[in-house]
């Protein structure tokens, strides 16, 4: 949808989700009253935000305990406390869904053959992390489902071979967070020209090696073929959301059940477009907990709207506000 139509589906629904979350969730209906935010909302930007930060000091969720099918829980760096995100099985339905449907227009109709740039032991842990979650996500869309890497953490070259042998003719999936591709594919020597590569994670340790998403593109391209290349932008506390990289690397798009909106950290407006701002993430996925409108800790600004590639807001991540922790699947393992 273009970004007139996109507002106009999603400002009512919006609203009934944060009057549904409202009777369901007494945290969030005591904030709600705390801020007195109350209906009619009219744009995206009137409708009431949490700090995504609040959902590693609060239990929220708006279904009976009973009906939680699963806890998600954030990455983190050691000592800092995860989100808890609890999905019931019509929320994880959902999400499997409409990530399947973000994903479609890249990867089409059938699953393909997987290259996995991580080790098999993170989607085995019985309390599934966001890089595991990330993983097991998106494993839904492939096929002969093969790690890079070992139960060690080391090159599987041998894997690698094998799955190149059987699928390297013809289009195949690679997913990985973004610090693990850029560590490992490149050193692979191995040619990838057919590959489709979706990832994910935080830039930070990228950005000390001064490698930004052009280098990134630039060198995926000159050292493993790969040319069809896809970051996206996206968290464990809106999971099954994400904002997808353009074929072209000049944005990140919305699905039509989502958006952005870019605040002044100072006046809370939004931001005028080119302007950068906190970055406000909006998704009707959100049905177990409140976390339907979220203030997140990433700096961003809009570079255009409904004049690239594909229709609606063009995002562009800047980074984490300063002095806020890193949280992201990648920099928390470049941490390590």
């Amino acid at each position: 949808m273009d970004e007139a139509e996109r507002e106009a589906v999603l400002v009512p629904e919006l609203a009934a989700l944060t009057e549904r979350h409202r009777r369901a969730c007494l945290p969030y209906r005591r904030i709600l009253d705390a801020i007195g935010a109350a209906p009619p909302y009219e744009r995206l930007m009137d409708l009431p935000w949490l700090p995504v930060r609040l959902f590693k000091t609060h239990e929220l969720r708006s279904v009976p305990q009973e009906q939680v099918f699963r806890v998600l829980t954030s990455s983190g760096t050691t000592g800092q406390r995860p989100s808890r995100i609890f999905l019931d099985r019509e929320a994880a339905a959902a999400q499997t869904r409409m990530l399947a449907a973000t994903l479609r227009v890249v990867l089409g109709e059938r699953r393909l053959p997987m290259l996995v740039v991580d080790s098999r032991s993170v989607v085995r842990d019985p309390t599934l992390s966001a890089r595991g979650a990330g993983v097991l996500g998106m494993m839904n869309f492939g096929r002969d489902h093969t790690f890079v890497l070992d139960e060690q953490g080391r090159v599987d070259a041998e894997a690698v071979k094998g799955f190149l042998e059987r699928h390297g003719s013809r289009r195949f999936l690679i997913f990985g967070f973004t610090f693990m591709v850029w560590l490992w594919l490149r050193n692979l020597g191995a040619d990838l020209s057919q590959g489709v590569l979706i990832h994910s994670g935080g830039w930070k340790r990228l950005a000390e090696q001064a490698v930004d998403n052009a280098e990134f593109r630039r060198r995926m391209a000159a050292e493993c073929g790969l040319t069809r290349v896809h970051n996206f932008y996206g968290m464990v506390e809106q999971i099954g959301t994400i904002f997808l990289e353009g074929p072209d690397g000049d944005g990140l798009y919305c699905p039509d059940f989502a958006n952005v909106v870019i605040r002044d950290p100072e006046t809370w407006q939004e931001a005028p477009n080119g302007v950068p701002g906190l970055i406000e993430v909006v998704s009707t996925l959100p049905t177990s907990y409140p976390g339907h409108v979220l203030l997140t800790e990433d700096l961003g600004v809009v570079r255009g709207v409904d004049d690239g590639a594909w229709p609606g807001k063009r995002l562009e991540v800047l980074g984490r506000l300063p002095r806020a922790e890193a949280r992201g699947c990648s920099d928390t393992l470049g941490q390590g």
